[in-house]
């Protein structure tokens, strides 16, 4: 059978099935406990190994004060840093060492090519999944907009080591209980390759990006 009678096959089959009534419910039934909980030293050390084979720059802090340094550390040389009205002051201080620091919220939003002048983003996150090195953004007030998350070359993202989950069913399960917030899923800096398999960074979003797991 060629691909053509193939696929007309399966779509003559595929109609007929609806003819006879509705389809069968999908199965839903997801594994939603892993071998390790969420937070767990297993799970966070998975989220790493993942984080730093995307070519992220990930650093692990026991308090507020390392979080802060390790903000400072990660923007490194950046001159200009936007953040969400919402993050901790702590972390704005440290992004402001130094640095001019604009602050951006919905009653006052940066101009999209103001944001083209900015060095680097400072936020909090949602969530990791730590199956796959992702970090969420759910558009919280200490999250921000998606547009000053993508824009800037470089982003620092703070994640509490409780809030990661082993696996996506996980993630889901907390994200839906609050569907309408629009979602940021991020693996590792933006990239892509070309039909030679030449890796580029910052095609679609920051091209560096460093991770602080708090706590």
């Amino acid at each position: 059978m060629d691909a053509r009678t193939a696929i007309l096959t399966r779509a003559r089959d595929a109609i007929a099935r609806s003819q006879r009534g509705p389809a069968r419910p999908v199965p839903r039934d997801y594994i939603r406990v892993g071998e390790h909980a969420p937070g767990s030293g297993p799970v966070v050390a998975d989220m790493v190994d993942k984080l730093e084979d995307y070519d992220a720059v990930v650093r692990t802090e026991p308090d507020d004060a390392g979080v802060a340094e390790a903000i400072d550390a990660l923007l490194g040389e950046a001159r200009v840093v936007v953040v969400p009205a919402g993050l901790p002051e702590a972390y704005k201080r440290a992004a402001g060492r130094g640095r001019e620091v604009l602050e951006d919220s919905p009653d006052q939003p940066i101009a999209t090519l103001d944001l083209d002048h900015v060095d680097a983003v400072v936020t909090c996150s949602r969530l990791g999944i730590s199956i796959s090195g992702t970090i969420v953004l759910d558009g919280e007030p200490d999250q921000g907009r998606r547009a000053i998350t993508l824009v800037p070359d470089k982003h620092v993202c703070v994640l509490e080591r409780e809030s990661i989950v082993p696996t996506v069913p996980q993630a889901v399960d907390v994200l839906g209980e609050h569907p309408a917030r629009p979602m940021t899923w991020i693996a590792g800096p933006s990239a892509t390759a070309d039909i030679e398999l030449v890796r580029v960074q910052g095609v679609h979003g920051p091209r560096r990006l460093g991770v602080v797991i708090a706590h």
